[in-house]
């Protein structure tokens, strides 16, 4: 036998080591201010694993190292080295029942080195001739940033079409020197993760007036890659600068010949390209124009789209509890572009296909397995993006046959002829052999007695000769166990008088009988059902039973008899059912129709079957096509007495097809419907209902815009119907007067340019159809369409929420005679540099509007234009607003908490905006009980902060940047244990031996 289970392990259950908390990826900034380092690892297992850590493959001895140590199973960095403590690292977790290994995690520190202090060479340059100033960074690790300093001046030297600092290799291009230029110049380096700046010696340029360079055509000195991969959502920069004399310009184009796309950005005067939020459709090669007077020339290169998946598993692996013997068979299955390929592990190490174990990718077969087996097994999927682990346990039992949990059952009743199953199951790994034994002798197949593959025996047609005790045997390789059990058998129950099915009379009494014969050393027990309820005789007055008899004073319904022969460990029961019915009256036959004009019908019909109970009234139904079922319908009279079966129905509609029913009514119930009626239709007449709902108004300059509710077809009473639409001005006596021929008009628009806004009209409108002309509604008032409003909204101005949002707010348009009320204001918005005709839209009642989902630092051309019935109106001057930077992509780094006494306290390393986002004013701290619930926010414009919080409570913290473009990306859940009051002095003093850095896991 075999089982599998996930790893919801119930408590004090022995399982070996699965990884909480694995280490990821890092890099530390190297500065004086971090003496120490923590890399998460953490799991769980019982017995407690203990742990180990691998540094590019070696064992780290935290023993003897002083520069490592454990704090439960995280490792820390004491003094950390930017050589000697960069690598990649791994956590080992072992306990008795086996290792699990960590993904691998790529530590790195960020750093930078100063500057030579030697002197830097005079560079000597001609007026008009080029020059290229190199910066030579000093060593150094994580993303730097370059500037340049002039003569010692305290602010940077500014970029222009003359002079662009590269940042890739930090060199000022200068395209045309001038007298100006001479002086002393000193590149600068700035870390952007240790914020630490480096200065370089000073680079003397003299400008030579002995002779000028002549004019030359631009050459390309800074440019970008052939081939460049860029991810999805990712931001690239193409930097592309020319000398040349006349100084070049610089343009960019795509090579296809489409446009730019509006998001892309250009900088330091055409110098930098920016593609933020990189998609598939920026994907292609773009070029570089540099040109003046004396010629141009072209860069270019292919930006390809990296349709990279980063691995995730899609099936993973379960803990195994398995037999010994038995075969094991796991399969894993990661996804990922590129495909991933796999490996195994078994307690950490490589695990090669030899004999019983079978690897095939991401499949693993052990045949026949062993105790040797036992262990954790890892399953490992790997592709140039990275590695990702699922482990899992298999547990390899053994034991002899054992009847503890599951003996034989002790005593077993069956009726003679009956059939019995004694189970023999008992507990056995590998699975027991099981043989059947009665009077010291085995137990053989026969053609009443068999023994099933799962051990148990089937004995059919049973005899008083039968019963005995039996025994089970179970043996396996480690042992032998029995266990016994009594087979009875006893005279079969049979009902021998039953109660019989009856139709009978309201008041009327009935007996139902039940006699049984038994054996002789059981009691029967009788119970009575009604309806499918048991009956209560001491709270039933309709009912009593005497013996097993019922005696029953009737209303409707169905009874059975049931008995039951009992003893001290069996149950057998027979039951046999009985109907007796009280029925209301059968449906009335033969229904017949005559008379048919347009609003009546004269029905007779045959009596049905009254069941014992006469019929006391009849109701007349009726279904059309229109009608939503059957249909009570009014008749003459009103009431048909149960002894008259014909009837007038009245207060039909003309022109509409009938069929009718009859239904009978009993003191029991009502009946059964009788069969419909033959399909007739009523004859035609003029119409009786005239249009209701009549209004109007709205509409463009110059209409009369009438609408009705439609009269529906049901009441249309014949062919040809339509609507005379009649108004006149107000105050005048001729009506004028159209004719819709169409039965489902409900609007009619009378146009005359003549028409003044706002004019008052009478109108009705009426029926007919080809019988002649029905009714005109009711006469109401009605006002011609208004004019589109002729101003445009005054003092349309805008403010920027955030990177996404803008509010636009202006005066509203003043109401004007003829003019009517402005409805809405419509605003319209596109990118600037596209067309108005991509502009959207958006309409809404007040004066203020909120536009969302817009690009960061993007510039929008916006307009606002006033709507009424009659139409939009002309839009206000279009304006250019630009949208604030994005707030930072980077979350909240290096977050260190220490838990004292029912505090947290938390701080963290400054987010850094770049120079395409908005910068941090300050910071967001949410945190909430590890389960649903409600989250608390604080904020603050310093990088720590204290929180008050109950003890014994898990909590999760998540940390988010504060900046006018926005919220900034989160930390991502930081998860703070929970601690009894026993540990929190322990824990308070490893909060003040440890500064703790918390790498939030994966």
């Amino acid at each position: 036998a075999s089982r599998f289970h996930g790893r919801g392990y119930l408590k004090n259950t022995r399982h070996g080591p699965v990884f909480t908390q694995e280490p990821s990826d890092s890099i530390f900034p190297l500065s004086t201010d971090d003496k120490q380092v923590f890399i998460n690892c953490k799991a769980k297992g019982n017995p407690p694993p203990h742990y180990r850590w691998k540094m590019d493959g070696g064992e780290i001895n935290t023993q003897s190292d002083p520069y490592y140590s454990l704090v439960e199973g995280n490792l820390l960095i004491n003094n950390p080295h930017v050589v000697n403590h960069g690598g990649v690292y791994q956590c080992i977790a072992t306990n008795t029942f086996g290792t699990v290994v960590s993904r691998e995690a790529k530590v790195q520190f960020a750093f930078l080195q100063n500057f030579s202090r030697k002197p830097r060479n005079t560079v000597s340059v001609r007026e008009g001739q080029a020059v290229v100033l190199l910066c030579g960074p000093p060593p150094h690790y994580g993303e730097i940033k370059y500037w340049w300093f002039f003569n010692g001046q305290r602010s940077f030297l500014q970029q222009d079409a003359r002079r662009f600092i590269s940042q890739r290799t930090g060199n000022l291009y200068v395209a045309k020197v001038e007298a100006s230029d001479a002086g002393n110049y000193t590149c600068a380096v700035r870390n952007v993760m240790t914020n630490a700046t480096v200065l370089s010696s000073p680079t003397p340029v003299v400008v030579r007036r002995d002779a000028v360079m002549g004019e030359y055509e631009p050459k390309i000195e800074v440019q970008f890659p052939d081939t460049l991969r860029v991810s999805k959502g990712s931001s690239v920069k193409l930097e592309c600068f020319a000398l040349g004399n006349p100084v070049p310009s610089i343009s960019w184009r795509r090579a296809d010949g489409n446009p730019l796309p509006g998001k892309i950005k250009v900088n330091h005067s055409s110098g930098v390209l920016e593609i933020p939020y990189f998609r598939p459709e920026d994907a292609g090669v773009y070029e570089c124009v540099a040109a003046n007077s004396k010629g141009r020339n072209v860069a270019r290169g292919q930006l390809v789209f990296n349709n990279a998946e980063h691995l995730h598993w899609v099936q993973t692996l379960k803990d195994a509890h398995m037999a010994i013997d038995a075969n094991l068979q796991w399969e894993c299955k990661a996804v990922g572009k590129p495909r991933p390929t796999y490996k195994w592990l078994k307690n950490g190490q490589p695990l090669a296909p030899e004999g019983r174990i079978h690897v095939e990718a991401s499949r693993l077969t052990i045949s026949r397995i062993s105790l040797s087996d036992s262990g954790m097994y890892q399953c490992v999927a790997e592709s140039e993006h990275g590695a990702v682990y699922a482990s899992a346990e298999l547990k390899v039992v053994a034991s002899p046959p054992n009847f503890a949990r599951r003996p034989v059952k002790t005593s077993t009743v069956i009726q003679r002829g009956g059939e019995a199953a004694l189970e023999c199951r008992p507990h056995a790994s590998p699975r027991a052999t099981v043989s059947w034994w009665r009077g010291g002798e085995p137990l053989k197949d026969s053609e009443r007695r068999i023994i099933t593959d799962d051990g148990t025996l089937r004995i059919t047609n049973i005899s008083a000769s039968d019963a005995g005790r039996y025994t089970c045997l179970a043996r396996n390789s480690f042992g032998t166990s029995s266990s016994t059990g009594t087979l009875l058998v006893k005279e079969p129950t049979r009902i021998v008088v039953p109660p019989l099915s009856v139709d009978a009379a309201v008041g009327q009494s009935i007996v139902l009988p039940c006699e049984v014969s038994s054996d002789s050393s059981l009691v029967p027990i009788f119970k009575w059902f009604f309806n499918g309820k048991a009956i209560d005789f001491s709270r039933q007055e309709h009912f009593e039973m005497i013996g097993g008899v019922r005696i029953i004073w009737l209303t409707a319904g169905s009874s059975c008899c049931s008995q039951d022969s009992r003893d001290l460990t069996n149950d057998p029961s027979l039951k046999v059912t009985a109907h007796f019915i009280v029925r209301p009256p059968g449906a009335p036959e033969g229904l017949a129709v005559s008379d048919i004009t347009d609003t009546t019908v004269q029905l007779s019909w045959g009596a049905g079957a009254d069941n014992h109970s006469p019929v006391t009234v009849y109701v007349v139904q009726a279904r059309t096509p229109f009608s939503i079922g059957w249909q009570t319908v009014r008749t003459v009279p009103d009431s048909v007495p149960g002894q008259m079966i014909h009837a007038t129905v009245k207060d039909l509609n003309p022109w509409v097809d009938y069929e009718f029913r009859v239904v009978a009514i009993n003191g029991v119930g009502v009946g059964e419907p009788g069969t419909p009626s033959k399909h007739i239709q009523t004859q035609a007449a003029v119409p009786k209902v005239a249009p209701v709902n009549v209004s109007g108004g709205g509409g463009a300059r110059g209409e009369l815009v009438i609408t009705w509710e439609p009269v529906p077809e049901e009441q249309q009473s014949a062919e040809g119907f339509g609507y005379v639409v009649a108004f006149r001005p107000l105050g005048s006596s001729t009506w004028i007067q159209t004719v819709l021929a169409s039965p489902d008009a409900s609007r009619y628009t009378y146009r005359n340019e003549s028409i003044a806004p706002l004019s008052q009209f009478e109108v009705k409108v009426g029926v007919y159809n080809s019988m002649g002309e029905g009714p005109f509604s009711l006469a109401v008032t009605v006002l011609s369409a208004e004019e589109e409003p002729s101003e445009a909204p005054s003092r349309v101005r805008a403010r920027a929420l955030s990177a996404s949002v803008i509010e636009v707010y202006w005066e509203p348009v003043p109401s004007e005679s003829g003019s009517g009320k402005v409805l809405a204001y419509q605003v319209l918005f596109w990118e600037e540099g596209s067309e108005q005709s991509e502009a959207e839209s958006l309409r809404v009642v007040g004066t203020t509007a909120l536009l969302s989902g817009l690009k960061g630092s993007t510039a929008y051309v916006i307009s606002v234009r006033a709507q009424n019935s009659a139409g939009l109106g002309p839009c206000s001057p279009a304006f250019n607003y630009t949208t604030k930077k994005p707030p930072p992509r980077q979350p909240p780094a290096n977050i260190e908490w220490n838990l004292t006494n029912s505090k947290i306290f938390l701080n963290w390393e400054h987010v850094k905006a770049t120079e395409n986002e908005s910068e941090v004013t300050g910071y967001k701290v949410l945190y909430r009980q590890n389960w649903p619930g409600r989250t608390t926010s604080l904020e603050t414009n310093k990088t720590s902060v204290e929180l008050q919080i109950p003890s014994g409570e898990d909590y999760l913290i998540e940390i988010k940047a504060l900046t006018d473009g926005g919220e900034g990306t989160s930390s991502g859940p930081i998860r703070i244990p929970k601690m009894s009051s026993e540990l929190e002095m322990s824990r308070e003093a490893v909060g003040r031996v440890h500064s703790v850095k918390l790498i939030p896991c994966d």
